[in-house]
């Protein structure tokens, strides 16, 4: 399927947010995928992520995911300025910012008339975790989430209350988390705080560790894996394709 892409702005609670939506040419509506990238916005590899979703058959939004802080079109680049400056981005923004830019995409997806069937999310490294911390959103019907840094560290700005480690039974569609053993972001002690946490809880989940470092989906840099990534679109999409039509 081939992909067409556009940029629109959302108007969130806290100011526009650029957003990139690919769509698969020939449909005139689909079910959506909201795809939440890295600290380093929308780089290249985040788009080629995003098309290969849409040529499944999903609409899909990449949100800016540091809209408050940045000029609209800003991509950080992949070296320690990039890095310090996203983690800056980061420990600034508040989790329940992302509370509200997850109901303006939602009812983005209500109102323009090129979604239809239900509302997924997909995030890599703190994307990973902005995926699980939309799912709490009952408008969420499945989540697929990749080295979700900061969930098990109780690390971004937040309420104790608030934080995403703590309302996970609040979800309610089909959530599946995928690991790096290797990754030295979410260690093994983290991991199986999350996995004790989730094995206690009534939710629906799926656990999966595999041989791999962090952002082993970036397909740029010496840790990315190419079988590994294309096994994670082959689950994506059965999940989708199960969960949102």
């Amino acid at each position: 399927m081939q992909v067409r892409s556009e940029i629109i702005s959302i108007q969130t609670e806290t100011g526009p947010m650029r957003t990139v939506q690919f769509s698969p040419v020939g449909l005139d509506s689909a079910a959506t995928i909201i795809f939440y990238s890295e600290i380093f916005q929308l780089t290249a590899p985040i788009m080629r992520s995003a098309q290969v979703l849409a040529g499944h058959g999903f609409n899909v939004l990449v949100p800016e995911i540091f809209h408050e802080f940045n000029p609209a079109g800003t991509v950080l680049e992949y070296d320690e300025a990039g890095k310090d400056k996203g983690n800056a981005d980061k420990w600034q923004k508040p989790l329940t910012y992302y509370d509200s830019d997850v109901v303006a995409l939602i009812n983005y997806c209500h109102n323009s008339g090129t979604s239809s069937g239900g509302i997924g999310v997909m995030g890599v490294c703190i994307g990973g975790h902005l995926a699980c911390r939309a799912a709490l959103n009952p408008a969420i019907k499945a989540a697929f989430c990749l080295y979700a840094t900061d969930i098990h560290s109780d690390t971004l700005p937040a309420d104790p209350k608030e934080q995403t480690f703590a309302r996970l039974d609040e979800i309610a569609g089909e959530i599946h988390f995928i690991w790096g053993k290797q990754d030295p972001h979410v260690p093994r002690d983290g991991r199986l705080k999350l996995y004790q946490k989730l094995n206690q809880s009534a939710i629906n989940y799926q656990w999966l560790e595999v041989n791999a470092e962090h952002a082993f989906m970036r397909d740029e840099g010496e840790r990315y894996d190419p079988a590994l990534a294309l096994e994670m679109y082959q689950k994506a999409v059965a999940l989708f394709h199960r969960t949102l039509r």
